[in-house]
């Protein structure tokens, strides 16, 4: 089964002037993508806006990107939804699209037990055969799955990894001490990805790869070659980037960015404003540096 490791963006999804997907820019941006030797691809995540997207949009947003990757690399789609019942139901949808493998959010809204945690991503693993990607991000879903049931659910022949957004390298940790080699730890804080390979993780899934797909999948090379200096020098020009994401509501400074650069990425849906022209300026110069830095064109 699957085992999921190196760099994989955790793509946008462009929408046009009205809101709706730009399914031309999707293609784009996923060409871009497995240009740049990325390790996969994962759409309908957080920075992809899966929670305003209805379930037939993503059906064709993970339809879109499966044909542009034709199977060169996997794709891992977001499954999870509020409820079990529907993020089942996106599973075996996805499933039956022949999609390589899903990632499944904790459900939100609501706090949850640990036990309830752990019930619904046995259920959803159960409803399908494809390998499934635990996805931990408690700041945003106001759950956080503890080290202990992830041991637990690690034990699920088709869990085989999970990607977490926590922002706590010692959670990181737990999650590879308590979890064997053969369960993935993905980081999914772009400022943990070298930190997260030298702690025996496997990789990263990457927001900032939708902007220098190039410079982050660098850090995974280097680190693989031994290059712990130049991993590290990559990892640093994340900095500033990263720490911009504050200039706006997520995935809006993203989305600019890429704009920045000539990819098309449109607005994020409503309530989402687009940036104000003070914080614009203010992620322009970062942009320009980088292009500077890693002569990005």
């Amino acid at each position: 089964m699957l085992q999921p490791s190196g760099i994989i963006p955790a793509m946008v999804t462009p929408f046009d002037q009205h809101y709706e997907i730009d399914e031309l820019a999707l293609r784009q941006l996923t060409r871009r993508l497995i240009g740049a030797n990325v390790d996969g691809l994962f759409c309908l995540g957080t920075n992809g806006e899966f929670f305003s997207l209805t379930f037939e949009e993503k059906l064709r947003v993970a339809e879109i990107v499966m044909e542009e990757a034709q199977g060169r690399l996997p794709v891992y789609v977001g499954a999870g939804c509020a409820s079990t019942k529907e993020t089942a139901e996106l599973a075996v949808r996805l499933e039956r699209m022949g999609v390589d493998a899903l990632s499944v959010i904790t459900p939100y809204f609501l706090s949850y037990t640990q036990a309830e945690l752990a019930g619904h991503f046995r259920t959803v693993a159960d409803a399908c055969s494809l390998p499934v990607l635990l996805y931990n991000i408690p700041a945003r879903t106001g759950n956080s799955l503890q080290p202990q049931t992830v041991k637990e659910l690690s034990r699920v022949p088709n869990i085989v990894g999970i990607k977490d957004s926590s922002g706590s390298f010692d959670t990181i940790l737990q999650y590879i001490e308590l979890s064997g080699p053969d369960f993935a730890v993905l980081a999914g804080t772009d400022s943990l990805i070298l930190p997260t390979l030298m702690a025996g993780g496997h990789g990263a899934i990457a927001a900032t790869a939708n902007v220098f797909p190039e410079v982050v999948k660098s850090i995974y090379t280097n680190w693989q070659q031994g290059k712990l200096d130049e991993a590290e020098l990559q990892q640093r020009k994340l900095r500033a980037l990263r720490s911009a994401f504050a200039l706006g509501t997520l995935p809006s400074v993203l989305k600019e960015a890429m704009c920045m650069i000539g990819l098309p990425a449109g607005l994020s849906r409503l309530p989402v404003q687009p940036l104000n022209a003070a914080a614009k300026e203010q992620l322009r110069i970062v942009i320009d540096r980088y292009l500077e830095q890693a002569d990005i064109t």
